[in-house]
């Protein structure tokens, strides 16, 4: 099973979103099935098979996410990250001011989904191979 420290090793590498399918592969290799990021405080939830589970505890301040999605305003940022025009915490802090409580990459479906503050679905993306 994966451990805390190889997923961090992996994570090392990305710089910003344009590296993001590298770790998804990076991720298939050490089992990992899927995982959930937290915006309020950057803390991440592993899961791989068998109901294995490990928790990165957080990353940074707290950060307030906001009460309601602003689903367009998302989708515009959500593109000049992907395109590796901000960093991580520049995307996580405009996460939270669009109201994205939390993402889930699902590994094995190769999506990427974002939930509001109430587990709503705000947008589901297909990770590129």
């Amino acid at each position: 099973m994966f451990t805390i420290e190889q997923i961090k090793e992996a994570h090392s590498k990305v710089k910003s979103g344009a590296d993001f399918p590298n770790y998804i592969q990076d991720l298939i290799i050490l089992g990992v099935k899927g995982y959930d990021t937290f915006v309020n405080d950057g803390h991440v939830e592993y899961y791989g098979v068998n109901g294995y589970s490990v928790t990165a505890d957080e990353k940074y301040p707290e950060i307030k996410v906001a009460d309601f999605p602003n689903k367009e305003y998302f989708i515009e940022l959500l593109v000049k990250h992907q395109h590796g025009e901000t960093d991580y915490m520049t995307f996580c802090n405009h996460c939270a001011q669009c109201g994205i409580a939390k993402w889930r990459v699902d590994i094995v479906e190769m999506t990427c989904t974002y939930f509001d503050k109430s587990g709503n679905e705000i947008l589901i993306e297909k990770i590129p191979e």
